[in-house]
């Protein structure tokens, strides 16, 4: 319950500070007096009014501004403070929101008694403390998923495990998604490094590699066939002198022929030559087994161009992959060794396997979860057609017709459904969104008669209506004049009227007025406590001070008394 509110510094109100009881609580005044402006308060109070809103709240020239509220503690709020780890003040809940204008910006800060919370913390709070309606809200109806959450209200406690369930079974089943998402991405990821690595071996495996010294090998082998035939004209010029003999002169081995025979002559004549002779013999034989030598290389000797070009070839072909990986022959060789043994099946696809597995577990889950739920609202549907139809037919909409149409949509965590009111007040016309056809009367009568079916599943919240029975006959705020009653019999109701028949039926009534004092103008709020005060107000209500104006409110004081 609201049992407090202290403003300074808001619109044209410099200062107030009113106290607030239980039961049925009216504000009345004349239009633009600031009657509003206490629910707006309340409104900012609770996370409303942010920016450019917030700044026309301030009462001008003023450099602060504050909002002050106390209410009585309830099981819920109890519970609220205790998870955000807060104390209660005095057995009460003391709201603040104070503004401060400096030079480059308005300052606004908010505190629960004393402490300095969030406007996050502010917003969770809200609907333990107010449910504020103001006339032809269809803002409020536009918003996505406003119309099943007052259904899942309505459903009450029943409703909120299969809530819970959809919500956990959603969680569960995103979770499962996300990871086997992951998964293939991580898998694509795999094949993409997967296939990079096999055209590595695959290109390591046809360059054929065994040997690290390959290359050094076929270097040698390289220069020995780019200087064959050099060798091989080094071979035939050799045997030319030794055998063949050159530039017209006899070889080496005919000169020594020659010397031979001479010598053997000679020795004949003189013995003591024989060592000579055998000298001359020697050496022959000796050139005779370089010739025979210098033959042998020579015929070993290649001159072959194609082979040479294979062999660069090859050599090339080293030196590209050498360069490309950075590596050397060593190195690659041992790189395509790990890459044979890391490319053999893995248990990855298994796993893979393991995850959708799961993720369809999950998705099923999840599906049963929202099933239960779609039935379990399925049946409030039913019963808030029944009730919330009782409820509009003594407020002139005799023909009333009223539908919750439940369909499928994507799921979420409040489940997979989709909730329309339809509505129809005329014979004959078929039912259709509500927002699209009701009048602001009949807006008016549907929004009080829908928070009077949804007050059985708020007991502890304070209802809050602005102007509520806009665009009404006398008869119709009557009907609703005594819904507000019955209301507030179990709850704390305030309602912002013009009606004289509402006003008569509260249990307090505050009147607000404007008033100009020095050239400024001020709002007044007094509260009218005996039934001359507020028979006056009723008066004004009904048209002005006329003597038809004054028995009409005299009679409906009488009737409430």
């Amino acid at each position: 319950m609201l049992t407090g509110l202290r403003l300074e510094n808001i619109a044209l109100i410099e200062s107030l500070e009113l106290g607030f009881g239980s039961g049925f609580t009216v504000l009345t005044g004349e239009t633009g007096a600031g009657k509003s402006l206490l629910l707006d308060a309340l409104d900012a109070l609770l996370g409303g009014a942010e920016g450019s809103r917030g700044a026309r709240l301030l009462r001008p020239q003023s450099e602060r501004a504050l909002i002050e509220a106390s209410f009585s503690l309830t099981p819920a709020l109890r519970a609220w403070l205790e998870a955000q780890e807060l104390e209660p003040e005095n057995g009460e809940l003391l709201l603040c929101r104070e503004w401060r204008r400096s030079p480059e910006r308005l300052i606004s800060r908010n505190r629960l008694n004393g402490v300095a919370i969030s406007r996050a913390q502010v917003l969770e709070l809200r609907p333990l403390l107010l449910d504020l309606t103001v006339q032809g809200q269809t803002q409020q109806l536009a918003r996505p998923g406003q119309q099943r959450r007052w259904l899942d209200r309505f459903a009450g406690e029943p409703l909120q495990p299969l809530l819970e369930q959809s919500r956990q079974a959603w969680r569960l089943w995103r979770q499962a998604e996300t990871d086997l998402a992951a998964a293939r991405e991580d898998q694509q990821r795999c094949e993409r490094e997967r296939e990079r690595q096999e055209q590595l071996l695959e290109d390591l495996e046809a360059a054929a590699l065994s040997d690290p010294n390959e290359r050094q090998q076929l270097q040698a082998e390289q220069d020995r066939l780019a200087h064959g035939v050099r060798l091989q004209e080094g071979v035939m010029t050799l045997q030319g002198r030794l055998q063949l003999g050159a530039d017209a002169a006899p070889a080496a081995l005919d000169h020594l022929a020659v010397c031979e025979q001479e010598l053997q002559l000679m020795a004949g004549l003189d013995g003591s030559l024989q060592p000579l002779l055998d000298a001359c013999v020697a050496a022959r034989a000796t050139l005779q087994d370089l010739s025979r030598d210098l033959d042998h290389y020579g015929s070993a000797l290649e001159s072959d161009p194609a082979s040479l070009a294979e062999l660069q070839q090859r050599m090339a072909e080293l030196k590209t992959l050498e360069r490309r990986h950075g590596l050397d022959l060593a190195a690659l060789i041992e790189l395509r060794d790990s890459l044979r043994l890391q490319l053999a099946p893995d248990v990855a696809a298994a796993s893979l396997q393991a995850l959708e597995q799961a993720e369809d577990l999950a998705r099923a889950a999840r599906d049963r979860a929202n099933t239960a739920l779609t039935e379990a609202r399925r049946g409030a549907a039913s019963s808030l057609e029944e009730q919330l139809m009782a409820a509009l037919r003594p407020m002139g909409l005799a023909a009333v017709r009223f539908a919750v149409v439940i369909e499928p949509a994507a799921p979420g965590e409040e489940g997979a459904d989709a909730v329309q009111f339809l509505f129809s007040a005329n014979p004959g016309q078929t039912p259709a969104p509500l927002a699209e056809v009701a009048s602001g009367g009949e807006m008016s009568r549907f929004l009080l008669a829908l928070k009077t079916c949804l007050a059985a599943a708020d007991p502890d919240v304070t209802l809050l209506f602005d102007e509520i029975d806009t665009g009404v006959s006398g008869r119709v705020s009557g009907a609703m004049a005594e819904l507000l009653q019955r209301l507030a019999r179990h709850r704390q109701v305030f309602c912002v009227t013009h009606q004289p028949l509402l006003a008569a039926a509260a249990d307090h009534h505050f009147r607000v007025a404007k008033e100009v004092l020095d050239g400024v103008t001020h709002t007044r709020v007094s509260r009218l406590q005996d039934t001359q005060a507020r028979q006056a107000e009723l008066v004004e209500l009904a048209g002005g001070d006329t003597g038809a104006a004054r028995r009409y409110a005299a009679s409906l004081l009488e009737r409430v008394a």
